[in-house]
């Protein structure tokens, strides 16, 4: 079995085992040690917003049954997007493909900002009245749909490996729960890892109610 043949047929558990693995972590992190104390019932947060995150995972399979790794695949047998016409080294072609691809979910979450009939969306995520790892979850369905068309056209046009893929998603989803954390993160190792890596107390800026930093810091994964 080669690595493509090897992730197609575990695509699904590699995603749920980083994902539960990851969310297990950062609850536990929470608990041991908050950055802030909570203003609003968490079981009823929690409740609300991984009911939301299993519904849209439902919605996605149902339209969606091969997602964006199904999308990589059919571009790779198509010939299409970027990668399938040059020669680039494989190690090269994977890390291009996660940078573009995580420069595109920052160009969409630039525009859901900027263009009023998409805010309405994604207030869904503004809307949480606290802020902790299911936060990074927390989306409004229609906007799930809007960022997975978004991403197949991005592969299409740039026509990723299937590994470079996955590791998007699974990094891209990793870093969501994990920049949405109520964590507390010494002085120093914040600033240290703003240089690769979103952190929360970077990220919870964000979520401000002031128009002037609500409309900033737009990057889930990359800084």
């Amino acid at each position: 079995m080669n690595l493509n043949d090897f992730i197609m047929s575990n695509e699904v558990p590699i995603r749920l085992g980083f994902f539960f693995g990851i969310f297990s972590g950062m609850a536990l992190w929470e608990i041991i040690s908050p950055r802030r104390r909570l203003q609003t019932s968490k079981t009823i947060r929690w409740v609300n917003n991984l009911g939301l995150v299993f519904f849209n995972s439902i919605v996605l399979r149902l339209l969606f049954p091969a997602a964006a790794v199904g999308m990589a695949v059919f571009a790779s047998d198509q010939g299409w997007g970027l990668f399938n016409y040059i020669n680039a080294p494989f190690w090269a072609a994977v890390l291009a493909s996660v940078v573009v691809m995580d420069f595109f979910i920052w160009l969409q979450h630039v525009m859901v900002h900027a263009v009023p009939a998409l805010w309405r969306l994604h207030r869904v995520h503004h809307a949480d009245l606290d802020f902790d790892v299911t936060t990074g979850a927390r989306f409004h369905p229609l906007e799930i749909l809007l960022s997975m068309l978004i991403k197949f056209a991005v592969i299409i046009l740039l026509g990723p490996p299937l590994v470079a893929v996955v590791i998007f998603e699974v990094t891209l989803n990793a870093t969501a729960m994990f920049n949405h954390s109520n964590v507390r993160l010494p002085a120093t190792l914040d600033r240290l890892l703003r240089l690769i890596v979103v952190t929360p107390d970077m990220h919870r800026v964000h979520h401000s109610i002031e128009d002037d930093e609500t409309n900033s810091n737009f990057g889930f994964n990359l800084p």
